[in-house]
Protein backbone atom coordinates (compact mmCIF):
# COMPACT_ATOMS: atom_id res chain seq x y z
CA UNK A 1 0.00 0.00 0.00
CA UNK A 2 1.28 3.48 -0.93
CA UNK A 3 1.40 5.33 2.41
CA UNK A 4 2.02 8.71 0.79
CA UNK A 5 -1.44 8.92 -0.82
CA UNK A 6 -4.07 7.68 1.57
CA UNK A 7 -7.72 8.16 0.55
CA UNK A 8 -9.71 10.80 2.41
CA UNK A 9 -13.45 11.04 2.92
CA UNK A 10 -14.00 14.68 3.85
CA UNK A 11 -12.47 17.96 4.90
CA UNK A 12 -14.26 19.89 7.64
CA UNK A 13 -13.41 23.32 9.00
CA UNK A 14 -14.06 24.44 12.56
CA UNK A 15 -15.95 27.74 12.66
CA UNK A 16 -16.35 29.89 15.75
CA UNK A 17 -19.48 31.71 16.86
CA UNK A 18 -19.77 34.97 18.77
CA UNK A 19 -23.35 34.09 19.78
CA UNK A 20 -23.75 30.34 19.34
CA UNK A 21 -27.57 30.34 19.29
CA UNK A 22 -27.68 33.08 16.65
CA UNK A 23 -25.08 31.37 14.46
CA UNK A 24 -26.90 28.04 14.71
CA UNK A 25 -30.14 29.67 13.55
CA UNK A 26 -28.30 31.55 10.79
CA UNK A 27 -26.79 28.39 9.29
CA UNK A 28 -30.08 26.54 9.47
CA UNK A 29 -31.70 29.47 7.62
CA UNK A 30 -28.87 29.33 5.10
CA UNK A 31 -30.00 25.79 4.25
CA UNK A 32 -27.65 23.63 6.31
CA UNK A 33 -28.89 20.69 8.36
CA UNK A 34 -27.70 20.70 11.97
CA UNK A 35 -26.46 17.60 13.76
CA UNK A 36 -25.86 18.40 17.44
CA UNK A 37 -22.66 16.84 18.74
CA UNK A 38 -22.59 18.44 22.19
CA UNK A 39 -23.80 21.55 23.99
CA UNK A 40 -20.98 23.51 22.40
CA UNK A 41 -20.59 21.96 18.96
CA UNK A 42 -22.75 21.06 15.97
CA UNK A 43 -22.00 19.62 12.56
CA UNK A 44 -23.71 21.52 9.74
CA UNK A 45 -24.16 19.79 6.39
CA UNK A 46 -25.45 20.82 2.98
CA UNK A 47 -25.24 18.11 0.33
CA UNK A 48 -21.62 16.89 0.58
CA UNK A 49 -20.30 20.02 2.33
CA UNK A 50 -19.96 20.16 6.10
CA UNK A 51 -18.30 22.11 8.89
CA UNK A 52 -18.26 22.20 12.67
CA UNK A 53 -19.74 25.21 14.46
CA UNK A 54 -18.33 25.76 17.92
CA UNK A 55 -19.53 27.78 20.87
CA UNK A 56 -16.10 29.39 20.96
CA UNK A 57 -15.07 32.89 19.98
CA UNK A 58 -11.73 34.61 19.57
CA UNK A 59 -12.30 37.81 17.59
CA UNK A 60 -8.98 37.72 15.70
CA UNK A 61 -9.49 34.10 14.69
CA UNK A 62 -13.17 34.24 13.74
CA UNK A 63 -12.93 37.50 11.81
CA UNK A 64 -10.06 36.04 9.78
CA UNK A 65 -11.87 32.79 8.94
CA UNK A 66 -12.79 32.36 5.28
CA UNK A 67 -14.69 29.42 3.81
CA UNK A 68 -15.17 28.83 0.09
CA UNK A 69 -18.03 26.82 -1.36
CA UNK A 70 -17.93 26.10 -5.08
CA UNK A 71 -21.26 26.70 -6.82
CA UNK A 72 -22.42 26.28 -10.41
CA UNK A 73 -23.41 29.93 -10.88
CA UNK A 74 -22.48 32.80 -8.54
CA UNK A 75 -25.28 35.07 -9.79
CA UNK A 76 -27.89 32.38 -9.17
CA UNK A 77 -26.48 31.73 -5.71
CA UNK A 78 -26.58 35.45 -4.92
CA UNK A 79 -30.27 35.49 -5.91
CA UNK A 80 -30.84 32.52 -3.58
CA UNK A 81 -29.06 34.28 -0.71
CA UNK A 82 -31.04 37.48 -1.25
CA UNK A 83 -34.39 35.70 -1.18
CA UNK A 84 -33.50 34.22 2.23
CA UNK A 85 -33.65 37.74 3.76
CA UNK A 86 -30.69 37.08 6.06
CA UNK A 87 -29.62 40.74 6.15
CA UNK A 88 -32.96 41.79 7.62
CA UNK A 89 -33.17 38.88 10.06
CA UNK A 90 -29.65 38.99 11.54
CA UNK A 91 -27.38 41.78 12.74
CA UNK A 92 -23.91 42.19 11.24
CA UNK A 93 -24.76 40.18 8.13
CA UNK A 94 -23.27 41.56 4.97
CA UNK A 95 -23.94 40.25 1.47
CA UNK A 96 -21.53 41.35 -1.26
CA UNK A 97 -22.84 41.20 -4.85
CA UNK A 98 -21.17 39.03 -7.45
CA UNK A 99 -17.62 39.99 -8.30
CA UNK A 100 -16.44 39.08 -11.79
CA UNK A 101 -12.82 37.92 -11.90
CA UNK A 102 -10.46 36.39 -14.47
CA UNK A 103 -10.58 33.04 -12.66
CA UNK A 104 -14.37 33.01 -12.08
CA UNK A 105 -17.17 34.78 -10.28
CA UNK A 106 -18.05 34.93 -6.61
CA UNK A 107 -20.45 36.49 -4.17
CA UNK A 108 -19.59 36.92 -0.52
CA UNK A 109 -21.48 36.62 2.75
CA UNK A 110 -20.29 37.64 6.20
CA UNK A 111 -21.98 35.66 8.97
CA UNK A 112 -23.12 37.05 12.37
CA UNK A 113 -19.69 36.47 13.95
CA UNK A 114 -17.64 37.87 11.05
CA UNK A 115 -16.77 34.68 9.13
CA UNK A 116 -16.40 35.40 5.41
CA UNK A 117 -18.07 32.90 3.08
CA UNK A 118 -17.12 32.84 -0.61
CA UNK A 119 -19.60 31.27 -3.04
CA UNK A 120 -17.43 30.81 -6.09
CA UNK A 121 -18.02 29.77 -9.68
CA UNK A 122 -14.73 28.73 -11.27
CA UNK A 123 -13.85 28.95 -14.95
CA UNK A 124 -12.01 25.80 -15.90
Amino acid sequence: MDTTKQPVKSLRAFVGAKDYAVSRAFYRDLGFDEHIISEKMSLFTLNDVSFYLQDYYVKEWVENTMILIEVDNADDYLAYLRQLGLETKYENIHLVPTQYNDWGNECLLIDPAGVLWHFAQFFR
